[in-house]
């Protein structure tokens, strides 16, 4: 398949075993909750659910969208499907019709919910999520009691699970602003006993807490970049290795390539690319390539990133335009048109990381893979 096409994505499948072992050894028993929302974090849904369908210990997928549902159980996920995102009111029968539970912090969503439920005749499993200081989604705990009211009043919605997500636990060595945001969700959990909520599954761990601290690891755990290979920031594996963590226990499932559309011979003082933003000082042998910022190659890494070809790194020249770029070959011998060109995974002895990328960039390792095109095939290898 890989012939046939320009550009494509390697998907790493004996990677992906490496990833779900260290995540299943710090699991223990719980529940894992695989993150495929955002197209898989770009590594590609179906091909991802397919993958992940064959794991018997994968109880849950996580996702974002009702799209994403439908691709889901398209691609044939048999299992649970855990919504993080919101789903619009008019939206809400496919909570019925894909059997999904959704993650609920709006009074007006459980209400119709519970006529929804009465309509079809089934009960709905739903996952209320508590705001503790990310103030992104969420339930203040001063307004759990009117939560809980609403929920038990309507005897076809079942609360499964309770959740928090974290707001500073990747990003810094200091953990104490995570740790009071668990303290925080603890004593929601409290609460809600205490209002008459009992839920199976307490779930906060994302992949820096479940790397991290046991305490947030409850009934189920919710690993996404960690899937994928990636480490969530460096403070994160900093903060691993000093805890005595061994090192190498992920593996990047990804590998992003491209091949050479044409190469041509540029003389000195010559410039390159919109805006003559870089200009040769000498003889340059340049190879364009078919991928640009409309594929999710950013723009910001115009005239600083490399890619690699025959095992060396070779500049990018000019602006990154939208479906094409150039890079410097003049250096790199024997390159041929068709040439494969990685731009993300592994050359020879070199290595291009979505950290690496992200740093030039000036972003984080998750925008790097999530925003590659959905347009470009994934080939599971």
């Amino acid at each position: 398949m890989t012939e046939r096409n320009l550009t494509w994505l390697e998907i790493d499948s004996k990677a992906l075993e490496q990833n779900l072992k260290t995540i299943r050894r710090l699991a223990g028993k719980r529940k894992i909750a695989a993150a495929l929302k955002a197209n898989a974090y770009g590594h590609g849904l179906e091909e991802m659910t397919e993958l992940l369908q064959e794991k018997s210990d994968i109880s849950y997928i996580a996702l974002h969208s009702v799209t994403e549902a439908v691709r889901a159980r398209h691609a044939g996920w048999d299992k649970d499907i855990l919504m993080v995102g919101y789903i619009s009111l008019d939206q809400l029968d496919s909570v019925f019709e894909l059997n999904l539970e959704p993650t609920v912090y709006n009074l007006e969503t459980i209400r119709k919910l519970g006529k929804l439920a009465a309509k079809y005749k089934k009960q709905a499993a739903i996952h209320l999520k508590i705001e503790t200081g990310t103030n992104r989604q969420g339930v203040e705990i001063s307004r759990l009691d009117k939560f809980a009211k609403e929920i038990k009043s309507l005897p076809m919605l079942k609360l499964k699970g309770l959740s928090t997500h974290f707001a500073n636990i990747e990003d810094t060595t200091d953990h104490s602003y995570a740790e009071s945001q668990l303290k925080l969700f603890n004593d929601g959990v409290k609460k809600a006993g205490r209002l008459g909520l009992k839920p199976t599954l307490r779930h906060t761990a994302c992949s820096a807490a479940l790397l991290l601290f046991e305490e947030t690891r409850f009934e189920l755990v919710r690993p996404g970049i960690a899937l994928y290979g990636l480490w969530p920031s460096k403070e994160t594996y900093l903060s691993y290795r000093l805890m005595g963590g061994q090192n190498q226990i992920l593996s990047p499932l990804l590998s992003w390539k491209t091949r050479v559309a044409q190469i041509k011979e540029v003389p000195p003082d010559s410039f390159v690319g919109y805006g003559c933003t870089f200009r040769t000082t000498s003889r340059t042998r340049l190879a364009i390539l078919p991928i640009g910022y409309y594929d999710g190659y950013d723009r910001s890494l115009s005239n600083l990133a490399h890619v690699l070809i025959k095992g060396k790194r070779a500049p990018v020249r000019g602006r990154i335009c939208m479906n094409l770029m150039m890079v410097d070959i003049t250096d790199i011998k024997g390159v041929k048109l068709e040439e494969e060109v990685v731009l993300l995974g592994k050359s020879g002895s070199e290595r291009l990381t979505a950290d690496q990328l992200a740093l030039w960039a000036g972003t984080v390792n998750y925008e790097i893979i999530s925003r590659i095109s959905e347009n470009i095939p994934r080939v599971v290898v």
